[in-house]
């Protein structure tokens, strides 16, 4: 079960560099079931035990924040429901999903030169806008449907990563990427106002290219500040390097 009152948090792409970083920087923060393939993110796990040698007997804390990693690859059959499944069984709730796998294939030859982008369809909506779908869709069916009043009063929400380039038309052969990211952009719409009825919020963060034009510090903030706050339905921006963010902001932890 989960570790006291803190915040389970269902996270995929755990090892990409954003999904790394949440995982250090906030595994004493929340309850973390961290979704990878091969990279594992760089924080401690249930794979560990942590032992001081100049005190054996006392307690560690890393022992008492673990990551919770699950490796599986989310466009498999039946993937997605075991990584819901196993999540529950662990911590018995989700107050937060982190849509963060992403898939992107360049194509700088363009779309009609070649059929390398007609090759690359199915991995990069499968990844980028049913993996997020199914995710979203089978929690709420497994946990959160029947649950509205624990839904509002645990302010539990979903939180899609997309990008810029969702909204935007980018040169580098992002075609299809940023197709599915504006695709990802209205499915988060929607599933706001579906998701509504028995609690649950849904938004969206569309950073720029991180770390080379946004913090990966920014977009960690962005996801933070979501989850605390009541907003749902909106895909927003992120604060990029030369912008001062507004004041007020979450401090996150070090």
């Amino acid at each position: 079960m989960s570790s006291g009152d803190r915040r389970v948090c269902l996270l995929t792409g755990a090892g990409g560099m954003l999904g790394s970083e949440f995982c250090r920087r906030l595994y004493t923060d929340y309850d973390i079931v961290a979704v990878h393939r091969e990279r594992v993110p760089p924080a401690p796990s249930q794979h560990e035990w942590f032992i001081d040698p100049f005190a054996p007997a006392s307690p560690v804390p890393e022992n008492d924040a673990r990551v919770h990693l699950i490796r599986a690859d989310l466009t498999a059959p039946g993937a997605i429901e075991r990584v819901v499944d196993l999540a529950l069984a662990r911590f018995g709730r989700v107050d937060l999903l982190v849509n963060n796998a992403s898939y992107a294939g360049y194509h700088t030859n363009g779309l009609v030169d070649g059929d390398a982008a007609l090759a690359d369809f199915g991995a990069t909506f499968g990844t980028n806008v049913e993996v997020p779908l199914r995710m979203s869709v089978r929690l709420a069916q497994r946990a959160w449907l029947h649950d509205a009043e624990r839904n509002r009063a645990r302010n539990r929400n979903v939180v899609n990563v997309s990008c810029a380039s969702g909204a935007e038309v980018y040169s580098g052969g992002q075609a299809l990427y940023s197709a599915s990211k504006a695709a990802l952009n209205h499915l988060t719409r929607h599933l706001a106002r579906e998701f509504t009825e028995f609690g649950v919020r849904v938004n969206a963060i569309a950073p720029n290219t991180f770390p080379g034009v946004t913090p990966v510090e920014n977009v960690l903030r962005a996801i933070y500040e979501l989850d605390s706050g009541a907003m749902t339905g909106g895909v927003f921006d992120v604060d990029d390097a030369d912008e001062e963010p507004p004041a007020g902001r979450h401090a996150l932890p070090a």
